[in-house]
């Protein structure tokens, strides 16, 4: 049975849980009078917008249910050895049935946003053609269920989830994804601005050309060469472009659009003019052929230069539209990289971390708070971009029910603290960053890892689909009451 939690349950649930701690509530620990801390809060700025993230794959289920259509993550994961212990998305966090009583949970923690993501094959089972109206029903239904509950929906529009149709003839190797892509984008705006005011094309198109197409690890699972990545790169770039014109043109008068993109963070390896001077330019470099590119409309002469005659076939006409204007830039931050400064022809070195460097629970996912600070930064330093969200941040943690039935994931708290005090630090030096989506509300299907990597704030037992908060909602939700952190 699902649990619903007032405020009142909510912090019920805690204090009896924190009465057996060797530590004191927020509140407790908030600077004793006369503290200068106690006058010096990080705080945000008022109105900043706090909430969570979540994808269709990830979290509907109901894979088969109101004529939603194949995709190729139904395919990936249905094939064996490709996910952890063979899960699949077939049921997930059984959202599409229970979304009323999360968007409860939503509100009870104080959340003034939710980013979700629309599932191409339940629109356009096949890609193309047809319409599915019982799912643009269903997303119409759970938008009007946030807006009721004070939460602005934002959604993004592709979250990794092709229809197995589109990859049947080639996927994003086939320049006419770019279009059916967009074809789709337009019409789910036509449907959903009335409701919706903020979209965004793509989440992470670096992750899912090179996770999916050159890695193999995700879907489609695919091990392709570098020019057919690049060329793979450069559709997916356009299809993005494209998505943002169609958007443009089919949704309501004052809809906004961006993109929510994970880019490599590039942190100097110290704070000193020149290994930050480096910084900038491994920022621009390292992410050439995704956000680079979408910023400034051409591919750099070192990224075409390193290519050569694997660098993408494009024309003028398609940079114009890979940089159609943004109304805003999403950007997913977790794992940090390093750079320090180099006379060689890139003016830097990426720095291989140390096999001690810290890590959460999944190997992939090192600790570097900063990188809250530099990615925000460097992007509008670089592009004068004049309205940012974080999208995705977040943690996975080896998260245990405790005998009194809570969960304390410490390790996740300390992330969050960590990582939300350098955002605070970029905003507090005019970085225009405007809201922030935790990535998790929910533990959910976690792609290649299956359930065996928890990312959530809520613990969901997946045999039985029961929602238990833990300690990290407690913190998140101490932020969003304080607007800061104590």
């Amino acid at each position: 049975m699902l649990l619903s939690f007032s405020r009142r349950r909510f912090a019920q649930l805690f204090g009896a849980a924190a009465a057996a701690l060797p530590f004191r509530g927020f509140d407790a620990l908030a600077a004793a009078p006369g503290d200068a801390a106690a006058t010096r809060p990080l705080a945000f700025p008022k109105g900043f917008l706090w909430g969570s993230a979540t994808a269709s794959y990830q979290v509907e289920g109901a894979a088969k249910e109101d004529g939603r259509g194949h995709s190729i993550w139904d395919t990936f994961s249905h094939t064996q050895g490709k996910t952890h212990n063979g899960d699949t998305g077939d049921v997930a966090d059984d959202y599409y049935h229970r979304y009323r009583d999360d968007i409860r949970l939503m509100k009870d923690l104080g959340l003034t946003v939710c980013r979700f993501s629309v599932s191409w094959s339940r629109i356009f089972p096949n890609g193309t053609g047809s319409i599915n109206q019982q799912g643009v029903d269903f997303y119409k239904k759970m938008v009007d269920a946030m807006l009721e509950a004070g939460i602005q929906p934002y959604c993004t529009l592709y979250h990794w989830d092709l229809p197995q149709a589109l990859q049947d003839k080639g996927g994003w190797e086939n320049r006419d994804t770019a279009q059916a892509f967009a074809d789709y984008a337009g019409y789910v705006a036509s449907k959903l601005s009335d409701r919706v005011k903020h979209f965004m094309t793509t989440n992470e198109i670096r992750s899912f050309v090179e996770l999916g197409y050159r890695e193999g690890i995700h879907a489609p699972g695919l091990r392709l060469d570098r020019a057919k990545v690049a060329q793979i790169a450069h559709h997916a770039v356009l299809g993005h472009g494209l998505a943002v014109q169609a958007i443009r043109a089919k949704a309501a008068s004052g809809t906004r659009v961006g993109l929510a993109e994970n880019p490599t963070v590039t942190n100097p390896a110290i704070e000193t003019p020149e290994h930050i001077a480096a910084a900038h330019k491994a920022f621009r470099e390292e992410n050439a052929m995704y956000l680079s590119v979408i910023m400034e409309g051409r591919y750099t002469d070192l990224y075409l230069k390193q290519l050569g005659a694997d660098a993408p076939k494009f024309t003028p006409e398609e940079l114009r539209t890979i940089a159609s204007p943004l109304d805003f830039v999403g950007i997913n931050v977790y794992a940090p990289t390093y750079v320090r400064a180099d006379a060689g022809e890139r003016g830097y070195v990426m720095i291989t971390p140390p096999t001690s460097f810290p890590k959460m629970a999944s190997p992939w996912l090192t600790v570097g708070p900063e990188s809250l600070y530099w990615a925000p930064k460097l992007i509008h330093d670089l592009w004068k971009v004049k309205e940012m969200y974080i999208t995705e941040n977040g943690a996975s943690s080896d998260d245990v029910v405790a005998a009194d039935g809570h969960v304390y994931d410490t390790d996740r708290v300390m992330y969050l603290r960590n990582y939300l005090t350098h955002l605070q630090r970029a905003i507090s030096q005019g970085v225009p960053v405007k809201g922030y989506f935790l990535w998790s509300l929910l533990d959910n299907f976690e792609w290649a890892d299956g359930y065996s990597k928890r990312f959530g704030i809520v613990y969901v037992d997946f045999a039985t689909q029961k929602r238990i908060p833990k300690l990290s909602s407690q913190f998140y939700a101490d932020v969003i009451r304080r607007n800061g952190l104590g």
